[in-house]
């Protein structure tokens, strides 16, 4: 099959992709193509510890509380829309990974276990071997595209999207063998992750280099909510990285946060954002680089959380006997590409779900483990439409705010608000030689310039610090690797992270600002980059 027959082109192969490319091709005999810049089980989702957010069934839970709480963790920039979506198709896409074959925790009587993680009311929370729910589900998914008649095209890298008359036909990529080819289809179907290669410390893999909200920056689609970096609360503080990442459950069974005097200062089960901006104070506090993470009243923990229990080996800890080195990580990118509830962007025939988008499911904040939750749901959404027809964007979800049809954020901004809601960053000229030449040193310069200065924490002098340095990025830029490349993406990227929480000039989900600290009523609307 040539890639100009595709009906679906698949870009990433994560969660959201892989059950997309499921979806269509057993389920309406698609003619698929899946392409990836690793190999096929090599996305983000297999690095989830968390689990999924689900309820699958009995009092007292019920998909209004789970809801609610999705609500309140996103701070008042959740779409009510698109988190109902998420809530009511989440358990029978639960249910359709178990009929794939995904293995999930179960107790004694057969009965799925259930867990509780920060921001949740009550434990719906499923799990795979503790700690490896990413892995599970990536390998289920894995397993189900390879029996498909998918094309797959691996070790390729999405350069640049291709738009003409108005609508996307396809992609430009770099093949293993150094060429660059076109690969085109009807439908382009965007899947690639997040940025969290954007930050020197982060629990994403290499790989994750907010490649495809690059592309759609550039071809001037739009995104949105791109100033809202979750950081994870509790990544283990050892010298490598990606961070190890010990997961939400352990604090759900009761691991309780220590400050480096023993003292406890947040409570454990609260949002991420607020874990992470307490752990930051008092590490500032007190002049550390970590805070405690303290497992030791966790019964049977190497056969709850084998996994973790082996990273923690390597270290050199004991969970019975030691407190655990712990300190924010930049770890989900909750803005992304803006889609309607079909997952369909701006430009007619280009498709998004999964981190890479911003459908208004997490608004500021991101509840934990409704990230594969999102990829399961609107992955296979986004094919139905394709299905059914759909050319463009509806104002559904957060599109509402790009068709300027919103009816609870009027698009006449109040005054005082920063540049308005939309916003067009102009393209910045290439002025070679203001950088090392190797990539890998510039990005290592970007990633400890956006820890420090447009992390956890942030103020105006510091984000003008990191705008500086990403503008000297972007003009700096040779060469024509994927190392390059990628460093082009981080930077693009970068460029629209800084410039929005610039704007933002309050303090909302996990967009923290020292010299704004209040939430603001006038901020209550999407920064939309187009």
């Amino acid at each position: 099959m040539s890639s100009a027959e595709l009906d679906l082109l698949v870009l990433g192969s994560g969660v959201a992709g892989l059950s997309a490319a499921v979806r269509a091709a057993d389920t309406h005999k698609m003619r698929v193509g899946v392409l990836t810049k690793g190999e096929l089980p090599q996305a983000t989702t297999r690095w989830a510890q968390g689990g999924v957010a689900a309820v699958l069934g009995g009092d007292p839970d019920s998909t209004d509380l789970h809801l609610a709480d999705t609500l309140k963790a996103g701070a008042g920039l959740c779409d009510a829309e698109a988190v109902r979506v998420l809530v009511d198709e989440g358990p029978a896409r639960v249910n359709d990974l178990i009929t794939l074959g995904a293995i999930f925790d179960r107790d004694a009587r057969g009965e799925l276990e259930l867990a509780r993680e920060g921001g949740h009311t009550l434990a719906r929370i499923v799990h795979a071997g503790g700690s490896a729910t990413g892995a599970e589900v990536e390998r289920a998914l894995v397993d189900a595209v390879q029996l498909t008649m998918a094309v797959i095209y691996e070790h390729a890298f999405a350069l640049e999207l291709i738009v003409e008359a108005g609508r996307c036909r396809g992609i430009s990529a770099r093949f293993p063998d150094g060429s660059v080819r076109e690969v085109r289809a009807a439908n382009v179907l965007v899947t690639t992750g997040g940025a969290g290669q954007l930050y020197s410390v982060t629990t994403n893999p290499l790989e994750a280099t907010g490649d495809g909200i690059a592309m759609a920056l550039r071809a001037g689609v739009a995104v949105a909510d791109i100033e809202f970096m979750q950081f994870h609360p509790t990544a283990l503080s050892v010298d490598s990285m990606p961070r190890p990442l010990l997961t939400e459950a352990l604090r759900g069974h009761g691991a309780l946060l220590r400050d480096t005097n023993g003292e406890r200062f947040v409570d454990e089960l609260q949002p991420r954002d607020v874990v992470s901006r307490a752990e930051t104070w008092r590490m500032q506090a007190l002049g550390t680089d970590h805070v405690f993470l303290d497992a030791t009243g966790l019964e049977q923990f190497d056969q709850r959380f084998p996994n973790i229990a082996a990273e923690l080996a390597k270290a050199g800890l004991d969970p019975a006997k030691d407190w655990l080195p712990v300190a924010p990580a930049a770890h989900y990118t909750c803005g992304g590409i803006v889609t309607d509830l079909q997952g369909s962007s701006s430009l007619p025939g280009l498709w998004a779900a999964g981190e890479v988008s911003c459908s208004g499911v997490h608004g500021a904040n991101r509840l934990a483990s409704n990230s594969l939750l999102e990829g399961m749901v609107f992955g296979p959404r986004a094919v139905e439409a394709i299905e059914a027809g759909v050319s463009g964007p509806e104002a559904t979800g957060a599109m509402r705010t790009v068709l300027g049809m919103d009816p609870d954020r009027p698009d006449v901004v109040p005054a005082g608000v920063i540049g308005g809601r939309f916003v067009h960053l102009e393209p910045i000229p290439v002025d070679h030689g203001l950088l090392p030449e190797d990539a890998g040193k510039a990005r290592t310069i970007l990633q400890r310039e956006l820890t420090e200065h447009a992390g956890v924490l942030r103020d105006a002098i510091r984000l003008d610090a990191a705008a500086a340095v990403v503008d000297a990025t972007l003009r700096a830029q040779r060469g024509d690797s994927v190392p390059d490349h990628e460093l082009r993406n981080l930077a693009t990227v970068a460029r629209a992270v800084v410039d929005a929480a610039i704007r933002r000039q309050e303090s909302r989900g996990a967009h923290t600002r020292d010299d704004f600290p209040d939430t603001d009523a006038t901020f209550v609307h999407r920064i939309v980059y187009v």
